[in-house]
């Protein structure tokens, strides 16, 4: 039989206190109040169980990051993950991430932006509601800074494509990848997340893209 591990409720309270944001899309985050200091910002779009933002943010103390995810039950499991000693630069959020952003967070504050295997929704009634869409770049292109990036992994080959036209069709961001979709991590350290696991043991290999914004 297998037993479910329980968390300390002080525990699991003193966690909720550190790292959980609450949204107010009408008052935008004060990033440098948040994080008791002016290092780069950094979010990640749809944190999943959190192996990326657990494990990179403790390869990059000097960085603050942001970790946006929609489902309770995951951030749940994102919480057993960070340490409240050693993860002091990571923050989350239970927010569902749209074209609002520009007005939750502030203009040119972001560094980069992370979206790890976002849903591919592949039936074609479904398109509608890929996080990829232009209302949302357009968004983010508000709030990242001039120089910074989006990087965007995907295992689902059509919604590769997708993206890579999304991104093309635009004036203000640059593909930093001569072959726009990758085989091959474009970032250092490349963190393999729960979702990637399991779609490459079913014998689809992820995909990479990254884009500069100008």
């Amino acid at each position: 039989m297998t037993m479910t591990k329980t968390i300390d409720p002080l525990l699991l309270q003193a966690k909720i206190d550190k790292f959980m944001l609450t949204i107010d899309p009408e008052n935008p985050l004060v990033l440098q109040d948040i994080f008791q200091n002016a290092n780069p910002v950094y979010i990640e779009i749809g944190s999943g169980k959190g192996e990326f933002i657990s494990e990179y943010a403790l390869k990059h103390p000097q960085w603050n990051f942001i970790g946006f995810e929609l489902k309770q039950k995951r951030v749940d499991i994102i919480l057993r993950k960070l340490d409240v000693a050693a993860h002091s630069n990571v923050r989350l959020a239970t927010f569902m991430i749209d074209n609002k952003i520009e007005k939750m967070i502030p203009a040119k504050s972001i560094t980069g932006v992370f979206i790890q295997h976002p849903d591919p929704w592949p039936k074609r009634k479904h398109f509608k509601r890929r996080l990829v869409q232009a209302d949302l770049l357009d968004a983010l292109s508000v709030i990242i800074k001039p120089g910074g990036f989006i990087q965007v992994s995907t295992d689902h080959a059509d919604y590769a494509h997708w993206i890579w036209k999304e991104f093309n069709k635009r004036q203000d961001y640059r593909s930093l990848s001569e072959s726009g979709i990758s085989a091959s991590p474009l970032m250092d350290e490349h963190i393999i997340t729960y979702y990637e696991h399991e779609q490459r043991r079913l014998g689809f290999e992820p995909q990479h893209m990254l884009f500069k914004k100008l």
